[in-house]
């Protein structure tokens, strides 16, 4: 029988290689997306247009969008927001509110729309960041927004023991996000930068499908850990 996905963030980036390769692998999958991603559609993807940063209309085309699915193998909350690197103390209160709407509380009610809407879960995997546990100066909202993702996952798991879930951090990907980072002028304030920098281009900073696969093949894996956990796919 075929694996039945559901990905969010699949226009580019991660979202979009693994939408990729499981479509290539025979799954059948549902993704969303501010915009269409016109190969994966021709390619079978089942697809929304769903704006993350909106709740109330966000909430009522997912509902649609999942209303006659009967059972997900699993579900990646991949969608996310960098925002800016500066500063906490420079960051505009509105900027920090964006960023966790997108990176948390669309995970919140996009997951109770799941639940409410498809009668099997299997698995749920949110794509988290170490970013979430370092605390690197400059990356404020992302760190604060991931850290909390990392909790509410957990908490999640708490409440709804028939579904395994993870916060995973799929380590450094080659996407837009990297673009921006990578093209910062070097300034000794945000160290990680440098890091990124010399990962660029090379087999440390893999690209979206070329990680997918490496995340595909770990899922299962996760299985095994306790669910509501943290994980690195690097230290697994």
């Amino acid at each position: 029988m075929s694996q039945h996905i559901f990905i969010t963030g699949v226009s580019s980036g991660l979202g979009h290689g693994l939408a990729k390769v499981y479509l290539e692998q025979g799954a059948v999958v549902y993704g969303c997306s501010r915009r269409v991603p016109e190969d994966l559609v021709a390619a079978g993807l089942q697809h929304a247009v769903i704006d993350l940063s909106d709740a109330a209309q966000g909430a009522v085309q997912a509902t649609a969008f999942l209303d006659s699915v009967e059972c997900l193998d699993l579900v990646v909350l991949n969608a996310g927001k960098l925002g800016q690197i500066r500063d906490l103390s420079a960051t505009p209160l509105d900027d920090l509110r964006e960023t966790m709407e997108v990176n948390v509380w669309s995970n919140k009610w996009l997951l109770d729309v799941v639940f409410e809407q498809v009668p099997v879960v299997k698995q749920v995997v949110a794509i988290s960041s170490g970013a979430s546990q370092s605390g690197s100066r400059g990356w404020n909202g992302y760190s604060v927004s991931k850290s909390a993702l990392n909790m509410l996952i957990k908490l999640y798991a708490g409440e709804a023991e028939s579904t395994h879930f993870t916060s995973l951090a799929p380590g450094l990907v080659d996407t837009a996000m990297q673009d921006y980072l990578t093209n910062l002028p070097v300034d000794d304030r945000y160290a990680p930068l440098e890091i990124l920098k010399a990962a660029k281009g090379t087999e440390k900073m893999p690209d979206g499908e070329t990680c997918a696969r490496m995340l595909i093949d770990a899922f299962p894996k996760l299985l095994e850990l306790p669910s509501g956990n943290y994980s690195d796919i690097r230290k697994l």
